[in-house]
């Protein structure tokens, strides 16, 4: 099992002074956040991905993944391929942080460049439920097959 699907941190979100809800503090792990599960660890995702559009006026998925895999650490443009193909997702579009339509896909496609496997969808609808309700945006619904993983244990 990969480091980030281990600490339920399925972008390998690094210690910062930010803290997210459902966070594990102190984490156990030394270099990278852990968090009570995976849905709230896609819904971190979700909050970093948003503020970099909100703070950082980071428009682009282009702009957001060479912050968030910075070449220094990354091969940063075969990140931003892989995430823009398999996400459906123009690098260069302006993105709407705040639509499930957007974001979803991409969440997904950056977990699973983290994690070496496909996300779990589930996990990745019920961590951006978490995000919309805390934002009062539109919810995803959950197929009667989708079962989050933190419930198949």
């Amino acid at each position: 099992m990969s480091r980030g699907l281990r600490n339920c941190n399925p972008g390998n979100i690094r210690h910062s002074a930010t803290r997210y809800r459902g966070e594990v503090v102190p984490s156990r792990d030394k270099a990278f956040k852990e968090f009570e599960s995976m849905a709230w660890g896609y819904r971190a995702m979700f909050m970093l991905l948003d503020s970099y559009r909100r703070r950082h006026r980071l428009g682009t998925l282009r702009q957001m993944l060479s912050r968030y895999a910075p070449p220094t650490e990354n091969f940063t443009d075969g990140y931003i391929r892989f995430v823009s193909r398999t996400a459906g997702v123009d690098a260069d579009k302006t993105l709407d942080t705040r639509s499930p339509r957007d974001m979803v896909p991409i969440v997904a496609a950056m977990s699973q460049i983290e994690n070496g496997v496909k996300a779990v969808m589930a996990d990745v609808h019920a961590g951006w439920n978490i995000f919309a309700e805390e934002h009062n945006l539109s919810r995803v619904a959950l197929l009667d097959t989708d079962t989050p993983s933190d419930m198949a244990r």
